[in-house]
């Protein structure tokens, strides 16, 4: 039997979102916002419990004919399945009426406060809480009455205008907030993601829409009240992207900070915690456990990679789990349709993409060289099963690396254009820098796909296998020339790496130090590097461009979308 009591406050955002309420109470989905972040400021006053047996926080006796308040009082119903905990309630013998305090502003924007607002001020004409303000006090009320007390009014703490707005608890507002459990708990029950609101404004304050999409999923639906996707995701891009990779340093935490120290335990720099947003550590470097706890409280993943790159574990937060995403994802891929969809978009999206990395770089190509790849990409997009979508990628690509030396500006061109394209071991540093690269980017494709509540290791294209990420590889195709090839070219042609960043051994061809250095300085540009979607219209980074995709596949999985389109530039 289902034990479950359904959280009041998670039920109230029913009021707000009926997606908000999914996203957040069935798949568990929880991002901060600044507005999220303020309200956590605001209950931190009243989230430590009272002291019990009528005494206060300093343990002094309280005068029994006095009202008590109590702060943090967590409250049950099994006939409702129902929990809440009241930021506070004000108890006088059976009467008790529960406050809860809100950041914000009421809903009426007419509404001008007092200069000197007063705690027992009467509620002021034109001030109305918003739906979800009063479904949240409704249902506290309801626990109240079914513990035994008479509720006569609750109460709203507007912090920003320092208002306390009284709520008459009566039968229409018992009702609204009845009806609400209900709908949202057939909601859950129904196990499917209800569709975002259309060209709405509360999408803009949304600390979810990251994940949501909004107008990118509407755009796709095709619905027609639904203008050009507003770039309201996100709002700013300067998280922080720490790779650690010189040997023997070591990372720890103090207070609010990463703590780096080198190998001979001199401290070299503090990383904020607040602007950091993924962890990559190269071979020797020490994470302490204190250091991985912290990480993993902020929702930053932390990938442990060999000092050549590979990715040998992940560790990220057990939120990072959606069973309706891992289900759609499960069901969808066990259908060979569904696979030949996602692949043939994926696999001509790449081939137009190598196409334009050409055109961009090499001066000597042929315009028989550009028909041969535009033909690839057409006949991929319309092949009729895996293995013939595998023909022309390979096709593709043999033709892509018979001219890819002609990018290169450097004498290293030659030695490539005499090995062609080896990975295993790279004979030569342009090999090594374009298996290193990919690496990286299958890295940042888990990463992103763990952010949209995806399986990494379960593709469509690529064959799983265990400890692949096959779905990784999938989403990475895409942009194998516009991030992993083109890191290449750049860091060469400039002078960044040179003959002298690499050691030649009879395990392949291995940068240095030195030379990893130079590659994550421009590996680091380029994934900052702002692109135009061609259907979303919006400009994004190439790394905000992989979790927008990889979260796009997940709405097409649930069938919130009918088809898929990646990146192509010109």
């Amino acid at each position: 039997m289902d034990e479950y009591l359904w959280p009041a406050r998670n039920v109230a955002e029913f009021a707000y979102c009926p997606r908000l309420f999914y996203l957040m109470e069935v798949e568990g989905i929880h991002l901060a916002s600044t507005d999220t972040e303020q309200g956590n400021l605001v209950h931190r006053r009243v989230d430590r419990p009272s002291a019990s047996n009528g005494a206060n926080q300093s343990g002094e006796q309280l005068d029994e004919n006095r009202p008590r308040a109590v702060r943090s009082l967590t409250l049950t119903s099994q006939t409702l399945k129902l929990t809440a905990t009241l930021d506070l309630a004000e108890i006088e013998g059976t009467i008790a009426v529960p406050v809860e305090y809100r950041k914000g502003r009421p809903r009426d924007q007419y509404w001008t406060p007092p200069d000197d607002p007063g705690e027992d001020e009467p509620t002021p004409p034109g001030a109305e809480p918003w739906p979800t303000d009063r479904v949240q006090v409704g249902l506290q009320a309801i626990l109240l009455e079914e513990a035994g007390y008479t509720v006569p009014e609750a109460i709203l703490y507007y912090a920003a205008e320092k208002l306390r707005l009284r709520i008459p608890v009566d039968a229409a507002l018992r009702e609204e907030a009845l009806r609400t459990l209900r709908s949202a708990q057939d909601t859950a029950e129904a196990k499917k993601r209800p569709l975002p609101l259309v060209n709405d404004p509360r999408c803009l304050r949304c600390s979810l829409q990251p994940i949501c999409l909004p107008d990118e999923v509407n755009q796709q639906r095709e619905i027609s009240e639904t203008p050009s996707p507003r770039r309201i995701w996100p709002t700013r891009d300067d998280a922080m992207h720490v790779v650690a990779q010189q040997e023997g340093v070591r990372i720890g935490v103090s207070g609010m900070a990463l703590k780096i120290k080198d190998k001979d335990g001199e401290e070299s720099r503090q990383i904020p915690l607040a602007g950091l947003e993924s962890l990559a550590v190269l071979g020797g470097v020490q994470v302490s456990t204190q250091a991985l706890h912290a990480l993993a409280s902020r929702n930053v993943p932390v990938a442990f990679m060999s000092a050549a790159g590979r990715l040998i574990a992940m560790v990220d937060p057990l939120d990072s789990v959606s069973a309706d995403v891992r289900r759609a994802q499960v069901r969808a891929f066990d259908q060979p349709t569904r696979c030949l969809e996602l692949a043939r978009a994926l696999i001509a999206a790449k081939i137009v993409n190598q196409r334009v990395l050409l055109q961009r770089n090499h001066s000597g190509v042929g315009d028989m060289v550009m028909e041969d790849l535009l033909t690839e990409a057409e006949s991929a997009r319309s092949a009729a099963g895996l293995d013939i979508i595998r023909g022309h990628e390979g096709q593709a690509a043999a033709i892509y690396f018979d001219k890819f030396a002609g990018m290169f500006k450097t004498s290293l061109a030659e030695e490539f254009d005499t090995n062609g394209r080896q990975r295993r071991p790279p004979p030569d540093p342009i090999n090594g820098v374009l298996s290193f690269a990919y690496t990286m980017l299958a890295n940042e494709c888990v990463s992103a796909l763990r952010l949209a509540r995806l399986e990494p290791t379960l593709g469509a294209f690529h064959t799983c296998r265990p400890g692949r990420p096959a779905l990784a590889l999938d989403l990475m195709e895409p942009f194998r020339p516009l991030i992993a090839d083109s890191v290449a070219v750049s860091c060469f042609n400039r002078g960044e790496l040179t003959d002298g960043h690499f050691l030649r051994t009879a395990a392949g061809c291995a940068m240095t130090d030195s030379g990893r250095s130079a590659f994550f300085a421009a590996w680091g540009r380029r994934m900052d590097t702002e692109v135009t979607h061609p259907v979303f219209g919006y400009r994004l980074s190439y790394r905000r461009m992989l979790m927008l995709h990889a979260r796009m596949i997940a709405a097409w999985l649930l069938g919130e979308v009918p088809t898929l389109s990646f990146l192509t530039t010109r």
